[in-house]
């Protein structure tokens, strides 16, 4: 089934689908204070406005559509073994066609449970409401690894990306630990790649594409197809 291609993917593949970046001008972050919508504490302070921003963001999701990046990456499966391990929550490499897709730090279209977190309910992009609660009577929360709290899918992460043949990076600064040490992962003589169009964080031996996604992801998957 040909290499094991690994793709660590960030906001900014998603932003090319209309998606608001959080850390970008005029992004997220600049409307909302993390700690106001991003924390167990602003949970627990205010669920109300939590809630209403993850709706938010639900429905803004429902309206935009995969791009082409997230196409190429899909059809890289027709002769690869393709696993995609993203920072973001939304569906979009799903959307896109991707059949192996890690969430590092959770799913949008998911809730679970705020007391029993291996409770989690497929909600699609419907809003989750206050009341609503999961088979033991606890509140729903957004499905979403909110600041300071585990990733518990990084070590499985860790170990996808010690098996792979190719690893490419598209969308993220590897700014964000602990999410961007996976790339120290890969074995030495892996080949990495980087796309993005600005300054990347530095990833010793790793070919740079100064593109945007779409277009780094398709000069990419050229050796490939």
């Amino acid at each position: 089934m040909g290499q094991h291609i690994v793709v660590l993917s960030g906001a900014g593949i998603s932003a090319e689908s209309g998606l608001s970046t959080f850390r970008d001008n005029g992004g997220l972050w600049e409307k909302y204070s993390v700690y106001d919508v991003a924390t167990p504490e602003a949970f627990q302070r205010n669920r109300d406005l939590v809630l209403r921003f993850y709706n938010q963001r639900r429905r803004q999701l429902q309206d935009v559509q995969p791009n082409q990046a997230h196409r190429l990456l899909a059809e890289l499966e027709a002769r690869h073994r393709v696993t995609v391990i993203t920072q973001n929550v939304d569906d979009l490499h799903e959307r896109g066609g991707s059949t192996n897709v890690l969430h590092l730090h959770g799913e949008l279209t998911k809730a679970r449970s705020s007391v029993h977190a291996e409770l989690i309910y497929d909600i699609g992009y419907n809003d989750i409401k206050p009341g609503d609660t999961c088979d033991r009577g606890f509140q729903l929360r957004p499905h979403i690894v909110w600041f300071g709290e585990e990733v518990p899918m990084l070590e499985k992460a860790a170990d996808v990306v010690r098996t792979a043949d190719h690893l490419l990076i598209v969308g993220t600064s590897l700014q964000v630990y602990p999410a961007a040490g996976l790339v120290h992962e890969v074995d030495f003589d892996v080949p990495v790649t980087v796309i993005d169009p600005g300054e990347p964080a530095s990833v010793s031996r790793a070919q740079v594409i100064r593109k945007g996604a779409s277009e780094g992801v398709e000069e990419w998957v050229k050796r490939f197809l």
